[in-house]
């Protein structure tokens, strides 16, 4: 008998996922930490541990400047926190770009120091044959297209895409060739709502919106945008609480009570018995 304990709940993976296609949505948000991930588990059906990880946690301008290294470290802590939901992380600017060899190389390397269900990856005409690479040798992909963050220093900043013509048929012509290259899934950010529906309905595997259609097959949000953690956020995000406000009050009540000598009180001192 194995010495180790098997789950007593069901991981999703990767054809759970697939298999969402036209149904529930899939709802999916940002982690980046054990305890946020414990929290969140209940309510996604998919995790990612985004490369904005390195905007949101450790403060970069953009995610080009992510390792791998952080994104291993920051999917052991996901992993840890999660017990169902599928958990996928981004491999990082310059982990995959290169030869399909070193690609799956990194990508065996995410996969078997977190225990992830998958990899992203941001695609691309010279992305699509790694994509196809990486699946055939067993390790489920997630494709990411329109606005794509790691492309931020040629584009010159986070600009929506898909308005204009030409650039409205690229961005559905790599949608196609990412399904069609053995991603299981594909985020559509940051385009024309149109345009998202369209790849919605022209790929055979699920679309995950963010700053794109609720007609995606399903929408993610980077969590801490979505709690209100920062001043500003983007156009598409909704703000579903404002833990910056409360955090804030909670510190200046914490530092009034310090120098009032209010805090330590009775009650969180320890004292010596009697005798």
């Amino acid at each position: 008998m194995s010495s180790h304990r098997q789950e007593a709940v069901r991981r999703l993976a990767a054809p759970d996922i697939a298999a969402r296609k036209g149904k529930a949505p899939i709802v999916c948000l940002t982690a980046y930490t054990a305890p946020v991930a414990e929290i969140l588990d209940e309510h996604c059906d998919l995790l990612l541990v985004g490369d904005s990880v390195g905007m949101v946690v450790h403060g970069l301008p953009n995610t080009v400047g992510v390792t791998l290294e952080m994104m291993i470290l920051h999917g052991q802590a996901v992993m840890r926190g999660a017990r169902k939901a599928m958990v996928v992380v981004d491999m990082p600017f310059g982990s995959y770009e290169g030869a399909p060899e070193e690609a799956y190389a990194n990508a065996a390397r995410v996969m078997k120091e977190t225990g992830a269900g998958a990899v992203k990856v941001e695609a691309g005409p010279a992305v699509v044959g790694t994509i196809d690479y990486l699946v055939k040798r067993g390790i489920p992909v997630m494709g990411h297209v329109g606005l794509r963050p790691q492309a931020v220093l040629v584009d010159g900043g986070f600009k929506a895409k898909g308005k204009a013509g030409e650039e409205r048929r690229r961005i559905l012509e790599e949608a196609r060739a990412t399904a069609e290259a053995g991603a299981f899934a594909v985020v559509v950010e940051g385009v024309a709502e149109g345009l998202a529906r369209e790849i919605t309905e022209a790929i055979e595997v699920p679309t995950i919106g963010i700053g794109a259609s609720a007609g995606c097959d399903g929408q993610i949000l980077v969590t801490d945008d979505m709690l209100g953690l920062f001043d500003w956020t983007p156009k598409f995000v909704r703000r579903y609480a404002d833990l910056r406000g409360e955090i804030a009050r909670a510190a200046s009540s914490y530092a009034e009570d310090v120098r009032a000598r209010r805090f330590p009180g009775p009650a969180e001192i320890y004292f010596a018995k009697a005798g």
